[in-house]
């Protein structure tokens, strides 16, 4: 692969509990990872204290401000130059970043993960597919209420007061209206299997593509 040939970078994007990580896994499986430098989102979140805040001691974790989204950028963009990078690893039940980093190798195809990338002015300009994960919203406050207690530690009360004076809000204020930035709208998210395939194919035959040029 030589450095004039940019990777592609696809943008994967939804709601909490789309589904957004199942797709994602999906492409890391069919097009395999081993072509594929994965970047989430969730990664950037900045420590307690830097949280915007969304009342007096309430932190707004769905506020694009709550994470590190210049760092992303500048990770993306060496990662499409060719450089490795060292991304944050974040600890979501202390809310704190770790001080650990993970290396992140350029790839072929560079797959970015999150609810608010597409938000992102900047972050918009860096992809060449973008991919919006859709489903109802009871479901997927179901598997956040789900992820947030059994990996996290979190209460039911906790779950669903945040959902409701942060969550939903800014789902409603940034999430869905960056739908219309999307290339591609999956619905049904992680349980369309025609449309994961379909993705799949499509980057396969991009990667064949690239591979087979001289």
């Amino acid at each position: 692969m030589t450095s004039e040939l940019r990777p592609v970078t696809i943008a994967v994007v939804g709601g909490t509990g789309a589904g957004k990580t199942t797709i994602s896994n999906a492409i890391l499986d069919r097009v395999g990872s081993h072509h594929i430098a994965y970047i989430p989102h969730d990664a950037y979140y900045k420590d307690w204290q830097d949280i915007p805040l969304a009342q007096p001691d309430i932190r707004n974790f769905d506020h694009p401000d709550a994470l590190d989204t210049p760092v992303m950028i500048e990770h993306i963009r060496q990662l499409q130059q060719w450089q490795p990078v060292e991304i944050p690893i974040y600890d979501f039940t202390r809310h704190q970043r770790t001080g650990q980093f993970q290396r992140v190798d350029p790839q072929p195809i560079i797959l970015v993960e999150g609810i608010l990338i597409l938000s992102e002015p900047v972050l918009r300009e860096l992809f060449d597919i973008k991919i919006f994960v859709d489903i109802d919203a009871d479901i997927r406050f179901i598997r956040r209420l789900q992820r947030d207690i059994a990996e996290r530690g979190r209460t039911v009360e906790s779950v669903i007061n945040q959902y409701l004076l942060t969550v939903r809000p800014m789902h409603l204020q940034f999430v869905e209206p960056s739908r219309r930035y999307a290339d591609v709208i999956v619905p049904e998210g992680g349980f369309n299997t025609v449309a994961i395939d379909m993705v799949a194919d499509r980057i396969r035959s991009m990667l064949r593509d690239r591979q087979n040029r001289p």
